[in-house]
């Protein structure tokens, strides 16, 4: 079934269909059903001062991706850098927030100093995520072990079960899930830090009027300080060895 392609005329010229996905505290669904977390907090407001309405879509990763190469939603809520994104979107200019993607580990394991030391380890990985190209790059080595997990919480539950050495996965949803069931005995060491932004589909023509748009009214929001000041910097990586693309 082809996917469809939005139109942006008559009287829905001013809504824009964003996708998000499952990231607490950073964008997530709601009990109602609706979309929360930082980053749809911060979107809703750029919209309404750029002057335009959304539609939110809750959308899995690969759903998200194959949208946006095909133009069937005009921007995601998500990381910047992602591989098989590479020329498909215009990221903002604005770092709208900076997450960070960390090994976790049981208590009395030893941590991470190297990328190396995932070799002859079992990792585990949640479904749907790239890391950035991470899980590319350890799918390719014969040495290390990678075993999938549905979510967070499905992941977590094997680390601790020990199915796994090591759990790759993002800061903020894993202490989400530490935190609401009073978990213990899980370690971490940060991998790398990296960007959350607004991700414009290429694949429709006003994308790159969008970007400016959005870029500009968040720079008012700021000016007037209801939004914090605007962070256009570069994220480094922080764990030695991490793999370049």
């Amino acid at each position: 079934m082809q996917a469809e392609t939005i139109q942006h005329t008559g009287s829905d010229a001013r809504t824009l269909r964003v996708a998000y996905m499952e990231f607490p505290p950073v964008t997530y669904q709601n009990a109602f059903g609706e979309p929360e977390g930082e980053m749809v907090g911060i979107t809703r407001k750029v919209a309404k001062e750029a002057g335009y309405e959304l539609k939110f879509l809750y959308l899995p990763v690969s759903r998200t991706y194959l949208y946006l190469k095909n133009g069937s939603i005009d921007f995601a809520l998500g990381l910047t850098e992602v591989p098989t994104l590479d020329g498909a979107v215009i990221d903002s200019e604005i770092n709208l927030v900076s997450v960070v993607l960390s090994a976790w580990y049981r208590e009395g394991q030893a941590p991470l100093t190297d990328i190396d030391d995932l070799r002859d380890q079992v990792v585990i990985l949640v479904n749907g995520f790239t890391y950035g190209g991470l899980r590319s790059w350890l799918e390719r080595q014969d040495d290390i072990r990678i075993t999938d997990a549905p979510n967070h919480r499905s992941a977590i539950d094997m680390l601790k079960r020990g199915r796994g050495d090591y759990l790759l996965d993002y800061r903020d949803p894993v202490r989400e899930e530490l935190m609401r069931f009073s978990d213990a005995l899980i370690q971490e060491t940060e991998i790398r830090t990296r960007t959350g932004a607004w991700l414009f589909s290429a694949a429709i023509p006003e994308a790159q009027t969008l970007k400016a748009e959005f870029d500009a009214a968040y720079h008012r929001l700021a000016e007037r300080g209801e939004l914090s000041p605007a962070d256009t910097g570069d994220i480094a990586t922080l764990l030695q060895g991490f793999p370049t693309p």
